[in-house]
């Protein structure tokens, strides 16, 4: 019974029908798998777009080469040539394009009901994580805070960091203005986003209102130091 729900739709040769079908599910999965890695992880629309794309095209790569060893070399070398010069991503972004991948070459190989089913449990597995309490992807921050150089940062804000975040960790000291200041970087969790601003100004009275910036962090950078 198995075998019958995972065997290829393709027969000796790819029909017309079998080939809308396995386009239309390859769309369909690379969509999902995108709008899943948008809610999940913030992404912008040039992920997202990759991410729908990139089943079908693999799907048509894997159509091309299918059982015919000097196109799957040409299609190897071409691959070989091509330079990736985007910024390195976050594991999850990594483990959402070889599931893309994956589905494409499944959906190649016609098995549409296998690449449904990778597509399904790593979504489910993604969002049931992204859903769990422990989860504090929107509550990570980069905190940037000015300080003149007389100040001493060693413990200035520890219990401003204990009180208004769960996890805090200093990654970078730099001096600004021809060294007259210091700019501490910090990664945090945030226990109360709705406490953001007033976690701010108590900040602002212990660095003589100077500047403070906090943002979310960046795509690409989750993960980079433990939070």
């Amino acid at each position: 019974m198995l075998n019958g729900i995972f065997a290829s739709i393709y027969g000796e040769t790819v029909s017309v029908a079998a080939l809308l079908i396995s386009s239309a599910v390859s769309l369909l999965l690379g969509a999902v798998i995108a709008f899943v890695h948008r809610r999940t992880t913030g992404a912008g629309d040039s992920m997202g777009g990759a991410l729908t794309f990139l089943p079908f095209l693999v799907h048509i790569v894997i159509l091309l080469v299918n059982g015919n060893i000097g196109a799957g070399v040409a299609v190897a070398g071409a691959f070989s040539l091509v330079r990736f010069r985007s910024a390195p991503g976050s594991a999850k972004d990594i483990t959402i394009i070889f599931l893309a991948m994956t589905v494409g070459l499944a959906c190649g190989m016609g098995c549409i009901t296998l690449a449904a089913l990778a597509a399904a449990v790593i979504c489910a597995v993604s969002l049931l994580e992204y859903a769990s309490p422990s989860h504090g992807g929107d509550r990570s921050r980069e905190l940037r805070i000015t300080i003149p150089e007389n100040m001493d940062y060693t413990d200035l804000f520890t219990d401003l960091m204990k009180r208004y975040t769960s996890q805090s960790m200093l990654t970078q000291v730099k001096t600004v203005s021809m060294g007259s200041l210091y700019c501490l970087h910090y990664r945090v969790r945030l226990k109360d986003t709705a406490k953001e601003k007033q976690f701010i100004d108590e900040l602002r009275c212990r660095n003589g209102n100077l500047e403070i910036s906090c943002g979310r962090t960046p795509s690409g950078k989750e993960g980079k130091e433990s939070l």
